[in-house]
């Protein structure tokens, strides 16, 4: 090619003039460099900016003939550039309104009704009803719809709200602020899902260098030697603290509280000195679940070693999402190892104790290699012997047990 020694010096000074042309400058330009080099000029310009021959033919047309030419204060002419879908075909926008309407789906005629509603399959559908369009403009008309990506939010609590569920709700915040304006303990409690140890994805991303992604096993399949961890937390409601305990076996009501144990000889005696009782606020369900037998009688060895009485309030039947634990410690320690691999139980306890917010919190962790069994059978003799006071409201919520002096 006779300029193709002038190509690196127009994509030289193209891509230094890019930046201040719009869409009629940079075709002007392009047109004048090519009148330049003359013949063979449009394609050696549009090699060099990557410019389309038409383009720089348009500029060369509107330097010959400037009345064809758009008013300064525009970019195209008038009416130029090519018709969006929605303009060509009326309907169109009717059509895809139909298809992803959410009512369509319990009805039987829906088309798409048993198939995701992607953009590729909309398309699709558009098309064979006589719209012939492309995935990314339907993509494109459904933000100006004011449409966007969504996925599901967990707002239904699953069985009907109980109706004394507010009520409780205000009893566990009384309880918790007498508590509190007394300067006696009180804690929210519960276990955090359990978590794969060894090599595996973990939710999130992390910071690493370009193209060296942490590698991972393709499988979740659990590894018999590393096993599993279950972390049992204990948040401080007044102190902004956590204890974490990492257990090896089993979720127990016998392993929930020799957690809550843990965190009073660890942490908790120190910062209440002066206690006489304890508050423990809890999910219904779970190893310190409201019919858990094995929990009441746990709790009451606990009263007998603390040596003093230990007050019980469960949250409502399908509301675990307001015990405070949940939004105060648990989801700043997944935030904290998010897309790390959780490769040993002793790297899992390091991350949870190196778990900090800008509000101050404080989380110490410890590894629980007891065992607790499954299985274990409470009698109603057992049952009996625990020296347990129902509140008036809701007994089987709210209760507390009384060491046995």
């Amino acid at each position: 090619m006779k300029h193709a020694t002038v190509i690196p010096v127009i994509r030289s000074k193209y891509e230094a003039l890019a930046p201040l042309f719009n869409e009629h400058q940079r075709r002007l330009w392009a047109a004048s460099e090519a009148r330049v080099l003359g013949y063979g000029g449009i394609s050696a310009v549009a090699r060099a900016t990557g410019l389309d021959r038409d383009t720089v033919a348009a500029g060369l047309l509107e330097l010959d003939h400037p009345e064809t030419a758009p008013p300064i204060d525009r970019i195209r002419r008038t009416g130029a550039g090519r018709k969006s879908s929605a303009e060509t075909d009326p309907q169109l926008l009717v059509a895809l309104d139909q298809l992803i309407d959410p009512y369509t789906r319990g009805d039987p005629q829906s088309p798409l009704r048993w198939t995701c509603k992607s953009t590729r399959n909309l398309a699709n559908e558009l098309t064979r009803q006589g719209h012939p369009i492309s995935p990314r403009t339907v993509a494109a008309l459904l933000y100006e719809a004011g449409y966007s990506l969504q996925a599901n939010r967990k707002t239904h609590e699953g069985a009907a709200d109980h109706p004394d569920r507010d009520a409780q709700f205000r009893h566990i915040n009384d309880q918790v602020t007498l508590w509190q304006r007394q300067q006696q303990p009180a804690i929210s409690v519960d276990c955090k899902k359990k978590e794969l140890v060894g090599d595996f994805k973990n939710a999130g991303r992390e910071w690493h260098p370009a193209g060296q992604p942490p590698e991972v096993r393709c499988h979740d399949f659990k590894d018999k030697k590393l096993g599993k961890a279950l972390p049992y937390g204990v948040y401080d409601l007044t102190n902004n603290e956590g204890w974490v305990s990492v257990g090896v076996d089993h979720d127990t009501a016998a392993f929930a509280v020799a957690s809550i144990q843990r965190w009073w000889q660890r942490m908790g005696c120190q910062r209440f000195p002066q206690a006489q009782r304890l508050l423990v606020t809890a999910d219904g369900g779970g190893s310190n679940g409201i019919r858990c037998r094995l929990w009441k009688v746990s709790l009451q060895d606990l009263a007998n070693r603390l040596g003093m009485p230990v007050s019980v309030c469960h949250f409502p039947p399908g509301t675990s999402k307001w015990n405070k634990i949940e939004h105060r410690l648990f989801c700043q320690i997944t935030q904290n190892w998010r897309g790390r691999p959780l490769l040993s139980r002793d790297f899992i306890v390091e991350l949870i104790r190196h778990t900090r917010t800008a509000t101050g919190l404080v989380v110490e962790a410890e590894l629980d290699t007891a065992h607790y069994p499954l299985g274990k059978k409470i009698s109603d003799e057992e049952l009996a012997q625990v020296h347990m006071r129902p509140a008036q409201m809701h007994g089987e919520w709210n209760y507390t047990i009384s060491p046995v002096r």
